[in-house]
């Protein structure tokens, strides 16, 4: 028996009023009715009497009301809890950061914790080479409910939200590479750098916006190595094995001796936003996507 054929024979039996249920229960009249015949026939007895003028419940309909009504209110109940229970933003939120929890990120979970002060955030790095691993894992497996990435995304799977920032490339390379003492290096140089790409599942888009490996006009740019980790990617910058993109922010919290951080000009700025599994969306998801939102429209200077 379902439950909405109940709810709509509790709801009549007050309202004694088709339309009137069916505003109270946001249906048509039509609806209404179709839920109570299936009711009626469930049952094997008709529990209204209806004509043009009046509704009213018949001597079947009295009994079946009083021995449901406890049952009904309990279930009722339940089930405003379990959705009150919802909507509550509470517990542990597990949150994904590439390379560096830089402005952005920081900044939106100290939003996040003090609008929703009975929720903590955990933050856990996302390595370059797998950026969705964790969030298809979810928390309970060690991965995150929600992860910092760049955007645009075609992971069906995935849902995005709004950008938070974009900020220019920098080249790092090692600072004996000829390239080092330079201003700024246009995108077309790149043919003349090996850059260093990715291990792991990241998908092909990901790969190609991390180390393309051609230029906008379609020059090939050599390959330096694979690594998973930012980390990885600037010890073997640092040896001069290779060079390797970085967005500005991340550049900077990197700043060492021993790497230069080049401007890049005409490559497409990195954009930052937020994934989460579309199946897995949870309040907490919600509105730590909002925090962020309204973190980084509030200070549009901020950079990741």
């Amino acid at each position: 028996m379902e439950f909405r054929e109940l709810e709509c024979f509790v709801v009549l039996s007050e309202e004694l009023h088709f339309a009137r249920t069916a505003e109270r229960l946001y249906l048509s009249p039509g609806r209404v009715s179709q839920l109570m015949r299936a009711l009626e026939t469930r049952i094997g007895g008709r529990l209204f009497e209806r004509t043009s003028r009046r509704v009213r419940l018949t001597p079947l309909g009295e009994r079946f009301l009083a021995d449901l009504r406890p049952s009904y209110d309990g279930l009722a109940a339940a089930v405003s809890r379990a959705r009150a229970a919802a909507r509550e933003v509470t517990g542990v939120i597990r949150v994904g950061f590439l390379a560096t929890p830089t402005d952005v990120v920081t900044g939106s979970v100290r939003a996040f914790e003090s609008a929703n002060p009975g929720c903590v955030v955990e933050l856990v790095e996302i390595p370059l080479s797998d950026p969705f691993g964790k969030l298809r894992a979810g928390p309970g497996r060690g991965g995150v409910d929600i992860a910092f990435t760049l955007l645009p995304l075609d992971e069906p799977d995935l849902v995005t939200g709004a950008e938070l920032n974009r900020v220019p490339y920098r080249l790092g390379v090692s600072a004996r590479h000829p390239l080092a003492r330079r201003a700024s290096v246009g995108v077309e140089e790149l043919a003349s750098v090996d850059l260093i790409g990715l291990d792991g599942p990241a998908p092909h888009a990901w790969r190609e916006r991390v180390a393309p490996s051609v230029t906008p006009f379609g020059r090939p740019i050599s390959r330096a190595g694979t690594v998973a980790t930012t980390q990885e990617g600037l010890t073997q910058v640092a040896l001069n094995r290779g060079g390797m993109l970085f967005c500005t922010p991340t550049a900077a919290q990197h700043a060492r001796p021993d790497v230069a951080f080049v401007p890049v000009t005409g490559l497409p700025p990195s954009v930052l936003g937020l994934a989460w599994v579309k199946a897995a969306e949870t309040a907490a998801i919600r509105a730590f996507n909002d925090s962020a939102v309204r973190h980084a429209a509030g200070f549009p200077a901020l950079v990741a």
